[in-house]
């Protein structure tokens, strides 16, 4: 089994990623395990994504050179339940297996596939939640009256006409006037407040 050790610590004061290391390769060392690389970010916060050391390390799991990644806990590797289960649905797809040193997950045994299983429906499960609080807040806020979406633009049709006579094209006017291109034909289409056709309307 080639494996990869991943360690992080998030500040350069008075923490060094060797105690991790240390106790990775040991482990490594008992199962039989080959260390390929080791991949390690220093005074690199957990809640950023993209790390060095990390996206050379998924580098090489998509080159399928890591059958393994262990590191020390869980959050030395992620910050959050959705981002850990990202990566783990994504090592799974790429056939690599995950150890977490410190919680005994593995997810090449069928408890830590069990254990990585509760997890995934626990991120649904906060999914589901984040979805149904954005209907509920929509809801509530058009019951109001308030309007949802971007501020229309207010838009001169007069000039959007007088530059179009002039010969000007849409793009040319969109970047004129400083709107979209969508935006200045709907309003050259759309008729004046004072013109025949809106006077028959309000008739």
């Amino acid at each position: 089994m080639r494996v990869a050790l991943y360690a992080r610590v998030s500040t350069l004061n008075g923490q060094h990623p060797e105690m991790q290391l240390a106790e990775l390769r040991e482990y490594a060392g008992r199962r039989g395990w080959e260390v390929t690389g080791e991949y390690v970010d220093e005074g690199v916060s957990g809640a950023r994504e993209r790390r060095p050391a990390l996206d050379r390390l998924w580098v090489d799991c998509r080159k399928r050179q890591v059958d393994a990644v262990v590191v020390y806990r869980y959050d030395r590797f992620a910050r959050s339940l959705r981002q850990l289960v990202n990566a783990l649905e994504e090592f799974r797809a790429m056939g690599v297996e995950f150890v977490s040193l410190h919680e005994g997950v593995d997810t090449s045994t069928p408890n830590g596939r069990l254990v990585f299983g509760i997890f995934a429906s626990i991120a649904e499960f906060e999914r589901e939640l984040i979805r149904s609080r954005v209907r509920s807040g929509l809801a509530a806020a058009k019951s109001k009256g308030k309007r949802l979406g971007r501020p229309r633009t207010a838009v001169d049709a007069k000039q959007v006409a007088t530059l179009r006579a002039a010969g000007a094209s849409w793009k040319v006017i969109s970047e004129q006037l400083g709107i979209g291109v969508g935006t200045a034909c709907r309003a050259l289409q759309a008729p004046s407040k004072n013109s025949p056709e809106s006077a028959l309307a309000s008739a």
